[in-house]
């Protein structure tokens, strides 16, 4: 039966039904358009905060030691050659051990002295000349020399740290076909012991020079 509409007093057409449920629809529709972005947004909220809740905290994982005999045995293997491993003390921390190149490829390990602020090099330049300490030192000249264990090193005392690449204190000496260079901003007597650690390598490279 047709819907008797008051304001017409009499049964409404199919079209006058069709239009009042078309605008029906409509206000239905808008109605709910803001409470469903209003719920959308607040479920896309609820769902952020699962996922930072179910990020771990914490500390990142500190990155694994660096091993330099097995650095070194494998550059030997790569470059057919004797590559130094140092006998530094084992409270030292090792930071890097890695070839660098430039005009020289050197073998070159950074480590952090125990109980010793700064920071030292140890390196080999391989096939260096007699000019690559004070390249690598940034033109910085010999001061001095001093025999450790027996190997005689030229000393580099530089009070001008910045202008050498951060460097205050370095020993350098010949190494058969290469040459050692120990460098850093470590005091000379920590410096000294990289040079006793380093002793026995340097004499096996002599021994090994053509």
């Amino acid at each position: 039966m047709a819907r008797v509409v008051a304001e017409l007093g009499r049964p409404e057409t199919p079209d006058e039904t069709a239009a009042r449920k078309a605008e029906f629809s409509r206000r239905y529709r808008s109605s709910k358009t803001f409470p469903s972005l209003i719920g959308a947004v607040l479920a896309t909220l609820a769902i952020m905060f699962v996922v930072v809740l179910g990020v771990p905290r914490g500390t990142p994982a500190d990155p694994p030691p660096i091993d330099v005999s097995s650095e070194s045995d494998a550059l030997a293997s790569t470059f057919n050659r004797f590559v130094i491993d140092p006998a530094v003390p084992e409270t030292w921390r090792v930071n890097a051990a890695r070839v660098e190149g430039g005009n020289v490829e050197a073998f070159t390990i950074s480590y952090v002295p125990d109980s010793a602020r700064g920071f030292l090099n140890i390196a080999q330049g391989f096939d260096a000349g007699e000019s690559w300490p004070a390249e690598k030192l940034r033109g910085a000249t010999i001061t001095g020399s001093v025999t450790i264990d027996g190997i005689v090193w030229d000393e580099y005392s530089i009070s001008d740290a910045a202008g050498a690449g951060n460097v205050s204190y370095a020993l350098a000496t010949t190494a058969g076909p290469d040459r050692a260079l120990i460098f850093g901003t470590a005091s000379p007597d920590v410096a000294k012991v990289a040079a006793t650690a380093l002793a026995d390598d340097i004499r096996t490279l002599r021994e090994v020079a053509p």
